[in-house]
Formats: structure tokens, C-alpha cells, sequence
């Protein structure tokens, strides 16, 4: 069965596809979205009940124009969707002062003439006394950060979609898709779709999904903890404690205030310790080591975070070599575009991203920084097949 008649089909409806979902309907754009598996689902990356907010960008200060106008979208997204979607909490970003939390940290915030305070440990200790830094490390604290809510952002901007008469479909799983002059063709387990222009956000099946493009990406297998502060959650709380990044390299850990109320424990992880895996392949079983020694790690830096575990869970990253994102036009198909390799720190740009997408596909362009992220970089070879089946 074939059936006409998009503007736009977007593959992948988690964080990036549903925000291009949202923002191309609202637009006026005949939009099919299509997705494996259920809306706010817990199979991919959009999941977890948290992600961080910030603006003094460590990763990169390019990537700073961009978070600004996603707290602005943020903030729409909320009023629009009358949804849990965002939470103003303030950051802090701990490190040696020659580090690339804290340095990288006041490096974006003096460049783009961020609001920002440095503290010493006597600083932090007083003003959050959950934390304790060593006598050689700094904190750079901001206003401006927060808390987004991966489950509730991915159903409000479906819900918004569908509004706008966006077509949804779930668990339904893409076979295969290919473009040309006449626009594309999405052939999926139901039926074969053809549209104006397609949106591929697939989040770890980009390695197969878009294996023309032989992106360099690698999805690696995180966990997420919840743990029980010893004296109970009320310091804990998001009015009394920020969200955080502390430490460099592979001791490096963030996390959260306690959100989700006196038993939902505080949420803290390693930011990057993931073993290579696949969306087939990944364990879903969190062991005993893995609590343990995040346990060890966090006693460092928040002595009385060291309750019982409540939870951990796992999640995927879709790493580039250089932890920047793919975010372009398809360098064979002007039709398509992409979003993919967001590298474990990508889901606090969701709504500009959505907004980039749509921009691509309408315009053609978009007026948003997003140099950075051409696949170009990465050396991958131009596409050599018709057909792309993950």
C-alpha cells in the first residue's frame, strides 16, 4: 500500500524528531511522523525523568547562541503545552581551575558575557552544603540553568504536533527509505509513504539507518542512579540545590535535586563511562559494580549521599569522535535532512533543534549557528547507495 500526500515525513519522533514534528506542523507542513516503539518511550535516549539544562558551555562556546534561544523556547514550550516540561534550578560546574569543566565552563561564560559567580570550596560549602569540594578545585555557578524533562518534553511536542494535524504513527518500524528528484519514499512495516522532504532523527539506529553517510558514530550503553541522602531529601530540594557537573575525565559525575519527592531519591551518574553496544545488544541490567562504584565516587563529593540505592536504569549515548553533533542537510539528498550523534549532552538543545530542522526543510537554511555540526568534518565518504535500511 502506498500513501501520498506530505510535505514532510519525519523518522524518529524522541526528543529531535518530535520537537521537528512539532515545529514543522505549526508551520502549516502536512507532517508524518513514524516511530518504532510507543510516544516517551524507554528504549533510546529520551528518557529518565531529567535531563540538564546550562549555558556556560564547557563542550564548546560556539554551542552557546543556540542554548539561548532554547531557554526561550523552553519557556514557550512549557506555557504552550500547559506540561511539566522545565524547571529553573541554577548550575554548578565544579573542577580544577585548569580543567575542562570548570575552565571550559568560565571560558563560555566570559566570551558570551554570561551571569556568572566563582566560587571557592568555603563558597560552595556554605551556600550548598550537600557538596564538598577539594582545596584545589572552583565552582562556576549561573543562574540560568535547570531542568528538562525528557518523557513530558517528547508527549508535549507531540501533542502539539497532532494539533496542528500532524499523522503520528507508532511502533512502526522503518525498513528502508530513498530519495530523488520527486521527493522520498519511507517503507515501513505497514505501508510505503512518500512525501516533499524527510527528517531523519533516529537516535542510536543512526548507525544503521543512515549507514551511507559512514558517520563515525559509536552508541555506548550509560547508567543512570538514584541514590538516598542519608539525612533525607529536604537540602536536596530544587529551590536549595542546583543541577551539576563535577570533576573531569572519567571521574566526572552529574546530577540533579531531588524532583520527584521525599522517596524519589537524587539522581547522580558518571557522564561518560559506556561500554560500545547497540539498540539490540545493550544490557539492561544494572550491576552491582556499576552501584558500587559510583557510590565510591559520589562519597567524595556529597558525604551524606550514601543511602540505599533506590534505582538505576540504563540509557544510550550516539557519540561522534569529537562529541560535536550531525545536524545538516544530506550531502547527496537536498530532500533530507539530519539530526544524529548528539553525543550524550544534546537533549537541553531539543527545541532549537526542532527549530534548525524546520528551518532546513522550509528554507532551505537556517540563520542558527550550526557550522559546527557538518558532517564534513568527520571525513565520512559521500553516499554511495540508493537504499538505506537500518
Amino acid at each position: 500500500m502506498a500513501t501520498n500526500g506530505y510535505d514532510v515525513i519525519v523518522l524518529g519522533t524522541g526528543g529531535m524528531g518530535s520537537a521537528a514534528a512539532s515545529a514543522l506542523a505549526r508551520r502549516g507542513q502536512r507532517v508524518l511522523g513514524l516511530d518504532r516503539f510507543g510516544p516517551g518511550h524507554d528504549r533510546g535516549s529520551s528518557h529518565g525523568g531529567s535531563r540538564i539544562y546550562r549555558q556556560s558551555y564547557f563542550e564548546d562556546p560556539a554551542y552557546v547562541p543556540l542554548l539561548l534561544r532554547a531557554w526561550e523556547l523552553w519557556h514557550q514550550l512549557a506555557a504552550d503545552s500547559g506540561r511539566d516540561v522545565f524547571l529553573p534550578t541554577g548550575g554548578l560546574y565544579v573542577g580544577r581551575p585548569d580543567g575542562t569543566t570548570f575552565g571550559g565552563s568560565l571560558r563560555a561564560a566570559r566570551q558570551w558575557r554570561l551571569e556568572h559567580e566563582v566560587l571557592g570550596p568555603p563558597d560552595v560549602a556554605r551556600r550548598f552544603p550537600t557538596l564538598r569540594l577539594a582545596e584545589d578545585e572552583l565552582a562556576l555557578h549561573e543562574e540560568r540553568a535547570g531542568i528538562a524533562r525528557p518523557e513530558q518534553t517528547v508527549l508535549a511536542h507531540l501533542e502539539l504536533a497532532a494539533a496542528a494535524g500532524a499523522e503520528l504513527h507508532s511502533h512502526e518500524e522503518v525498513l528502508d527509505w530513498d530519495a530523488g528528484p520527486a521527493g522520498v519514499r519511507v517503507r515501513t512495516s505497514r505501508a510505503s509513504y512518500t512525501a516533499g522532504a524527510l527528517v531523519v532523527a533516529p537516535g542510536a539506529w543512526a548507525p544503521e539507518v543512515l549507514a551511507d553517510l559512514g558517520l563515525p558514530l559509536t552508541v555506548e550503553r550509560q547508567v543512570m542512579h538514584w541514590l538516598t541522602p542519608t539525612g533525607g531529601t529536604a537540602r536536596y530540594e530544587p529551590a536549595r540545590h542546583p543541577v551539576y557537573i563535577c570533576g573531569d575525565g572519567p571521574d566526572q559525575v552529574y546530577g540533579f535535586p531531588a524532583i520527584d519527592g521525599p522517596d524519589g531519591g537524587v539522581k547522580i551518574s558518571f557522564f561518560r563511562a559506556g561500554a560500545p553496544c547497540t539498540p539490540e545488544t545493550i544490557d539492561r541490567t544494572v550491576h552491582p559494580d556499576e552501584v558500587a562504584r559510583l557510590r565510591a565516587r559520589v562519597a567524595r563529593t556529597f558525604p551524606d549521599l550514601v543511602g540505599p540505592p533506590l534505582d538505576a536504569r540504563t540509557c544510550m549515548y550516539t557519540t561522534t569522535p569529537d562529541e560535536h553533533f550531525v545536524l545538516a542537510r544530506h550531502p547527496e539528498h537536498e530532500a533530507v535532512v539530519v539530526a544524529c550523534g548528539f553525543s550524550g549532552h544534546g537533549f537541553k538543545f531539543v527545541p532549537v533543534v526542532g527549530e534548525v530542522l524546520a528551518d532546513l526543510v522550509v528554507d532551505g537554511r537556517t540563520d542558527h549557528p550550526i557550522a559546527l555540526f557538518d558532517p564534513s568534518r568527520l571525513g565520512a565518504p559521500l553516499p554511495v547507495a540508493a537504499d538505506r535500511a537500518p
